[in-house]
């Protein structure tokens, strides 16, 4: 089994590694994917650090010397990096600012272990202290047992003031943006996600921290139950988050290629609206994107940005929404009520009755009978 786990994380480290390059020197969407790279290398180097060292890489005096030396553990930068990630990829104008990167400070956290190593063999050389190393190994054994509580609380809180930010930027946009659009859906999934990565770590991590359970929790599971999650952690943000910054730059392009100035946006409005209201061009029922082009002399991706971007609808909805008023107006006129809802419907410009029923509810938010019955015409028309 042990076999298993080690494959699972050298995959999951080979892929950290190529997600990593990708992300780091893409042209696309570069400050979310810059901030992503960092996040997934942090990741790919601690399961890394946790490969060697159960494949005896660090074997030999000097690599094992070298990998105590040089830090490989980074968890306290990322909970900052989750918090950026997000900020990032919902605000095109976003920047780290000075204050922000004293968020990174409690790097020290990690960087303990490593400095108290270099500070021994200093002291060894220069004979400055006594070389026992007992209770050096004893301090740092003790360390990187009780170190992993405040890293856990950061990376939590960061994520907690993640999903805060969403919650927030939903309550103030409405999602109604096109990065909202894009982005958003992952964005609550990426917190999600680590919020059930910190449930997982946290199931180990308690018994971890009680000294009697320490050496039980290593000699019994090692650290698979929380590494094994990272590996996998690996994979799902390196495929979706390259997937998403490529998502995003379609979308803007599209935006950017369909960019209208406002003199090009009023007369485009303009001229839909006199083709609606004046010339009534909804009562024909195969009116089209082609055939408006023609009424209004207007390119169709400018009718689709102005619709789709600037007044928020689709094209069969702009029209179907005149012609259900017309439906409505002609339900309040004498003249009209010995009609069936069906020839009201065709006379209003729908082509079939399946069509007017699924626009009239989806506008009016009830059934075309019972906006009848709240307007207390029921008992006037034929059904």
């Amino acid at each position: 089994m042990q076999k298993v786990f080690l494959t699972v994380i050298l995959l999951g480290i080979l892929q950290g590694v190529i997600v990593t390059a990708l992300l780091l020197f893409s042209k696309l969407n570069k400050k979310p994917n810059r901030i992503l790279a960092l996040l997934i290398w942090l990741i790919t180097l601690a399961i890394f650090n946790l490969y060697g060292n159960n494949s005896n890489w660090f074997g030999s005096p000097a690599l094992r010397d070298i990998a105590q030396v040089i830090p490989m553990i980074f968890v306290m930068p990322v909970g900052p990096l989750i918090w950026l990630y997000v900020q990032s990829l919902l605000n095109p104008d976003f920047k780290i600012l000075k204050k922000q990167r004293r968020h990174f400070y409690p790097v020290l956290v990690d960087l303990v272990p490593s400095l108290t190593i270099i500070i021994y063999i200093f002291g060894r050389a220069t004979n400055l202290f006594v070389t026992n190393p007992g209770p050096w190994a004893n301090f740092l054994d003790n360390y990187n047992v009780y170190a992993d509580i405040p890293r856990w609380l950061s990376v939590s809180w960061y994520v907690w003031l993640s999903a805060k930010y969403l919650s927030a930027h939903k309550t103030a946009t409405g999602e109604k943006t096109h990065v909202n659009k894009n982005n958003f859906k992952w964005l609550m999934q990426f917190t999600r996600v680590f919020m059930v990565f910190q449930s997982i770590w946290l199931l180990y991590l308690v018994p971890y921290v009680i000294p009697r359970f320490t050496g039980f929790m290593l000699d019994t599971f090692n650290w698979y139950p929380v590494y094994i999650p990272m590996a996998v952690l690996i994979y799902w943000l390196g495929i979706k988050g390259y997937n998403i910054s490529y998502q995003q730059t379609a979308a803007d392009k599209k935006m950017k290629a369909n960019n209208l100035t406002p003199e090009q946006i009023a007369q485009a409005v303009t001229a839909l609206t006199k083709a609606m209201e004046k010339d009534k061009a909804y009562l024909n029922p195969d009116l089209n994107l082609a055939s408006m082009c023609r009424m209004t002399g207007l390119p169709a991706k400018t009718i689709s940005a102005v619709l789709n971007q600037h007044l928020q609808s689709s094209f069969n909805a702009f029209v179907n929404g005149y012609r259900i008023e017309e439906f409505k107006d002609k339900l309040s006129k004498s003249g009209w009520q010995h009609l069936k809802i069906s020839a009201l419907a065709a006379e209003s410009g729908f082509n079939s009755q399946a069509t007017f029923q699924r626009a009239f509810k989806e506008l009016m938010h009830i059934s075309p009978s019972e906006y009848m019955k709240s307007a207390a015409l029921n008992t006037q028309i034929e059904i």
